[in-house]
Order: C-alpha cells, then sequence, then structure tokens
C-alpha cells in the first residue's frame, strides 16, 4: 500500500508537468499545528532539510505553529537529522507525573516543565536558529487582547467563547479577540500577505527565541499562556494554532505585496492530512476547510488515510492518547514509536517520486 498522497494547487501542478520539482523551486516550507500528529512527519523532516533542501544554498522561509514551530526550529539546527531524531524522541517520551487525585496534570506544571525542555533542546544552540545561512524562521503566535488580554479563570473561558462566537461569523472579526503575532528571523519579510487576519510581525533574536516558541506550543487551559515576550507588545501569548491552525497563509501574495518584481515560488508543505484548515476555532467548520487561491502554488504532502488506519490504533499519534494510555505510559511510547518507525516509508516514497515525478500521482489539492 502506498503511504504517500501527493497533492498540489493549479500552479505549482504547472509547473511539475513542465519542470518536474528541483529543491531550488521551493521558496516556503510551513509547519502545522496538531500537537503528536507532527510526529508522522519526522522521517519527511530528516529527509527533506538533511539531505534534498540541503543540496541547494537559496534562501528558503520556515514557517511554523505549535508543534510547527518546533519542528521548523529544529531544521535551522546544525545536523538537522540528528536534531530531528532527538525531537522525535524527546516528545514522545514526555511524561507528566500526577498528584494523587489528579486525573491531569495543572497548566502551571505543564509549562514549566515543556520550557525546561525547551531549554534543554536548544540550549547555547540559539544562535545556530535566529542566524542560519539559509533559513528564515517565522514563529506564529496568538496574542490576547482586550478581555483576552491577560489571563483569568473567569475572563480567559468567557474570551474564547466570544473569539468562537465572533469566528464563526466570520474569521476576519476575531481578530477583535485574538492577533496574529509572528516572530521573524534575520530583519526577513513575511513571506505571506497579511490582509486576511489581523498581524504583527517582531524581529526574534536570543531574547525572545524561546518564550515565542513556548508561547506558539501553550494551548490554552492545557499550558499557561507566555506574558510580555521581550520586543513584543505586553500582554498573553497563546499557541499560534489558534489564529493559524495549519497555516492556510496567502503565500500567493501579489509582487506589491511582497518584493518588487519577485516571483513567490513554491510551498512545499509536509502535513498529516489533506485539509489546510485556518485556525483552530475553524475545525468544526468544515465549510472553511477547502483549498483557496491562498494555495494555488503548494505542493502538499500527506499520508493516505488508507495507510494511516495500520498504524496503532488505527490513527495518526494525537493528543487523546494522553488519556488513552493514562498511566501506561510504556503503552504510548510504544504505539507512537511504531507510528513514527511506519513513517519512513513516506519518506522513502517521496524522495523515489523526486527522482522520477509522475504527474499521475499528484492529486488536486
Amino acid at each position: 500500500m502506498q503511504a504517500l498522497r501527493i497533492y498540489a494547487g493549479p500552479e505549482a501542478r504547472r509547473h511539475i508537468e513542465q519542470n518536474g520539482l528541483k529543491p531550488e523551486d521551493i521558496s516556503i516550507v510551513p509547519g502545522a499545528a496538531g500537537g503528536p500528529k507532527g510526529l508522522i512527519l519526522g522521517a519527511l523532516d530528516r529527509f527533506i532539510f538533511g539531505d534534498w533542501l540541503a543540496q541547494t544554498n537559496h534562501p528558503v522561509d520556515l514557517v511554523g505553529a505549535s508543534i510547527g514551530a518546533w519542528r521548523m526550529a529544529t531544521a535551522c539546527l546544525n545536523d538537522p537529522v540528528t536534531a530531528f531524531k532527538r525531537l522525535e524522541t524527546d516528545y514522545i517520551h514526555q511524561h507528566y507525573e500526577l498528584e494523587p487525585g489528579q486525573k491531569r496534570p495543572t497548566a502551571d506544571a505543564v509549562s514549566e516543565k515543556f520550557g525546561q525542555s525547551l531549554k534543554d533542546f536548544y540550549g547555547g544552540r540559539v544562535q545556530e536558529v535566529i542566524g542560519h545561512p539559509r533559513y528564515r524562521l517565522h514563529i506564529v503566535t496568538s496574542r490576547g487582547r482586550h478581555m483576552l488580554g491577560r489571563e483569568h479563570k473567569v475572563a480567559t473561558p468567557m474570551g474564547y467563547f466570544g473569539a468562537f462566537l465572533t469566528n464563526s461569523l466570520h474569521r476576519k472579526a476575531m481578530g477583535a479577540w485574538l492577533e496574529r503575532v509572528v516572530f521573524s528571523t534575520q530583519n526577513a519579510a513575511l513571506p505571506f500577505a497579511t490582509a486576511d487576519y489581523r498581524t504583527r510581525q517582531i524581529q526574534m533574536d536570543e531574547s525572545n527565541f524561546q518564550p515565542a516558541l513556548q508561547a506558539s506550543c501553550s494551548i490554552p487551559f492545557v499550558l499557561r499562556s507566555v506574558r510580555n515576550i521581550p520586543g513584543a507588545p505586553p500582554g498573553a501569548y497563546w499557541d499560534g494554532g489558534i489564529t493559524d491552525y495549519h497555516l492556510h497563509l496567502n503565500y500567493h501574495r501579489t509582487a506589491t505585496e511582497g518584493t518588487a518584481g519577485s516571483s513567490p515560488g513554491l510551498v512545499l508543505y509536509p502535513h498529516f492530512q489533506k485539509s489546510v484548515v485556518p485556525g483552530w476555532l475553524d475545525k468544526g467548520l468544515k465549510w472553511r476547510h477547502g483549498a483557496t487561491h491562498f494555495l494555488d502554488n503548494m505542493v502538499l504532502l500527506a499520508p493516505n488515510p488508507e495507510w494511516t488506519k495500520t498504524l496503532p490504533g488505527g490513527k495518526l499519534p494525537d493528543r487523546t492518547d494522553f488519556v488513552r494510555y493514562g498511566a501506561d505510559l510504556k503503552g504510548r511510547i510504544k504505539a507512537w514509536g511504531t507510528a513514527t518507525a511506519a513513517s519512513v516509508q513516506l519518506a522513502e516514497e517521496w524522495a523515489q517520486w523526486l527522482g522520477t515525478p509522475d504527474v499521475a500521482r499528484v492529486e488536486v489539492l
């Protein structure tokens, strides 16, 4: 059974038909939020960043939210293959001890332990990330506004309920509650247009790299928000997936919105599903799950749903596994390890396709 499905927007498909696909064609790589689902992309990440894109020296923008931000920051480290293997191991083995009578760890406990994990992972290596000679990293976070400007046991749930209602009417209107704040390296311009949603861009440096990355991974009510990030407007910062769950961004920007006379290039998107859902609050709004012209120049790689059914539990690893396995840490580690081992097939099939690109295998995004 084929594990990999390849999808492309109309412009990307035309390019493949005429030219095939080479690493120098890629100008942007996004990394989606999605928690443990991102583990299934580990082998693809190792091949793409450790082998394929390493064949060129052109600049590439890496855009990430939540675990996608962690993945894209890891791609910027020296020896990314080793770094991605460590990320996979660390993520699979994460464990939060419960106090007697607790059903789940407190947000304070999770934030503290996760923050320490990031310090251990990137300790002494932040300059590798922010000073990478080719990769321009963009970490997406969600900054609370007004009622969500600070975390509070009553105001925060009420604020997110307000954001949910507002978003249901119009995605852009949710900007009254939450704004997209992107932390970018090397004075890099954003590789997407921002007319779709309220957006700020902040220069990333050693003082705010880790707070920004932790904020991008801080799921509301599971972790605490990160407050007052250096160099950024004051307030509470949460998971970048709230505003941009799967980074359905306007990569197909015009020359006037980007660099005058420039081409946006192609977007290579290793993803865990075909749908590119705009925001976390859009998960239940199926009419927002289809591709738009924003993705016309995208090549998206995703697991075959039928292949996914062969994994433990018949699904990708996800956050429900923490509850499913409960205290059975060894059981969860085994299940996730089995899934990530199987994901090597995704990378092998992608490498094989690149050797002899077959347009017949490319489906409509």
